[in-house]
């Protein structure tokens, strides 16, 4: 009976910690959703998808641990199975940045406009490079942390991020007059 009250309590514990951590999780998981699947309706529908599938699985959730991780590990997993099954990306263009809401409200406003001109920049990028650049430079992963979320080498992301760069740099560039 004492295994299974530690069982009930862990489990009970790893539901509670998921339900508590949801709130404040979801901002950036809608946002990580966004970069997925580059529509703000579709965004939508892969953090609420994310989030049931979360509350459904919260058993298997390590209470103590990273809930983001896993969050964005599951919402992923989600993302590949719906273009699997539906090729959702197929079905609609991508909505500009700016029909986006991206502010948390917790920064001022000239922050949240230059956060808007940036994932503007990101949301131009090829999905691959798009995805691991919103992981390290926006959620502040490090390379191996993104490397596990996306399910990949740490070198690719490490590759994905060094083109990310160099096409923001020659955009950057272009914009000012200083390119070639």
């Amino acid at each position: 009976m004492g295994n299974d009250s530690i069982r009930y309590f862990s489990k009970n514990n790893s539901e509670s910690a998921v339900r508590d951590g949801l709130p404040d999780c979801f901002p950036r998981l809608w946002r990580f959703c966004l970069s997925l699947t580059g529509r703000r309706d579709a965004a939508d529908d892969l953090a609420q998808a994310t989030c049931a599938r979360a509350i459904e699985k919260a058993a298997h959730f390590q209470a103590g641990t990273h809930l983001d991780r896993w969050l964005f590990v599951m919402a992923r997993r989600v993302w590949l199975n719906e273009v699997r099954k539906d090729a959702i990306r197929g079905s609609a263009g991508f909505v500009a940045i700016e029909e986006n809401e991206i502010s948390d409200g917790s920064a001022p406003a000239e922050t949240n406009i230059f956060a808007r001109e940036v994932l503007s920049e990101l949301n131009r990028l090829p999905e691959a490079q798009r995805v691991a650049a919103l992981l390290v430079f926006v959620e502040g992963y490090k390379y191996a942390e993104a490397a596990e979320i996306l399910d990949i080498p740490t070198g690719t992301v490490m590759s994905r991020i060094s083109a990310a760069r160099a096409s923001l740099a020659r955009r950057m560039d272009q914009a000012t007059g200083t390119g070639k």
